[in-house]
């Protein structure tokens, strides 16, 4: 994830690390809810915050441990891969938009079709006691066998496939040997190289019976990503996709990270730099026609305040609440935006 002021994050045995490696919509500050311009909240949302406060305890599962994590998977050496690959430094965030030419957007919508077939695939494998690295296992070789390059592998050293964050981990969730729980919920993201371009897909999966607290959180933060959505076309306000998904979060209570989608294309992070939430104090740019970009929005419930695992890698909640999110890539157009990643 790309983040964008760097700050310490308490880990449960009290130390610090401070979180330096991310890869996909990443937190600009560690605010709590709500994000707002006003200071007044509806009775109704404090309600509804209440409510989903009082609730936690009672829809929290295990918390989370780390399993083992199996070595590195290997790809083929002729599939091409994203210069990065061969440093354990993130790459910078490219200045360049992502304005794909008529034959770069032809190569864009296959690597995206094909990001979110393997998203899918990656859906019918969550099951109780099937492990995150199983996950992994069988997302590396659909995307090798479609001659691409999963993106996340090797990013600033991240040693998987995907990530796979599950229950109250927020993102960059790493594989390992835990088997998922009836009553889990898990975000899947999914990012493959090819042909030279990047497809950025993710959604959150239900594993088994799920507490129906849970499954509302899922599916309001689905709405959150269709609204962003709905208000992207050429000329548009970057601001109004934060207003749009920060409206539709409050009406249920939820908390909201301040995260950031970002550029895509033939680099996996580059401006500009999308925030998700309401943002009346920054100054962002209008759409363009033919840009590619990412929205991917978190919702929690509870505090959005954060954990980082020693990996470096893995953040969760401070609460032990849990966290969804979805993603797509997607192209603006005159009229409207056009989901890239559907499969």
């Amino acid at each position: 994830m790309l983040l964008r002021n760097s700050q310490s994050c308490t880990l449960f045995n009290g130390d610090k690390l401070t979180p330096s490696r991310y890869f996909t919509g990443a937190p600009t500050k560690f605010f709590s809810f709500p994000f707002s311009g006003k200071k007044k909240s509806s009775s109704l949302s404090i309600r509804r915050i209440q409510k989903l406060h009082n609730t936690l305890e009672d829809i929290r599962n295990q918390p989370l441990i780390c399993g083992e994590v199996s070595p590195r998977l290997l790809v083929p050496d002729h599939i091409p891969k994203p210069s990065y690959v061969e440093s354990i430094e993130s790459p910078k965030i490219s200045s360049e938009y992502q304005i794909p030419d008529s034959i770069g957007i032809v190569k864009m919508k296959k690597a995206c079709e094909l990001a979110a077939r393997v998203l899918n695939y990656a859906g019918t494998l969550v099951k109780p006691f099937v492990t995150t690295d199983e996950i992994d296992k069988a997302v590396h070789e659909m995307v090798i066998e479609f001659g691409a390059y999963p993106s996340p592998l090797g990013y600033g050293g991240f040693p998987k496939s995907v990530c796979t964050s599950v229950n109250e981990c927020m993102y960059h969730g790493i594989p390992d040997s835990r088997q998922l729980q009836n009553g889990d919920i898990i975000n899947i993201d999914v990012a493959v190289y090819l042909d030279g371009y990047h497809g950025d897909t993710s959604k959150t999966f239900l594993c088994g019976d799920v507490n129906e607290s849970l499954v509302q959180l899922v599916k309001v933060t689905e709405e959150c990503l269709e609204k962003g959505i709905s208000v992207c076309k050429d000329g548009a306000s970057f601001k109004q996709i934060g207003k749009i998904i920060s409206e539709h979060a409050e009406k249920y209570g939820y908390s909201m990270e301040s995260f950031i989608g970002h550029g895509v294309g033939t680099v996996l992070h580059s401006e500009p730099l999308i925030y998700l939430h309401r943002n009346h104090d920054h100054e962002l740019e209008y759409m363009i026609e033919g840009q590619t970009f990412t929205l991917e929005p978190i919702l929690t419930i509870g505090t959005t305040e954060i954990v980082t695992w020693p990996d470096k890698w893995t953040i969760l909640t401070a609460d032990g609440g849990p966290a969804a999110q979805f993603e797509h890539t997607i192209l603006i157009t005159t009229n409207g935006a056009e989901i890239l990643t559907t499969s």
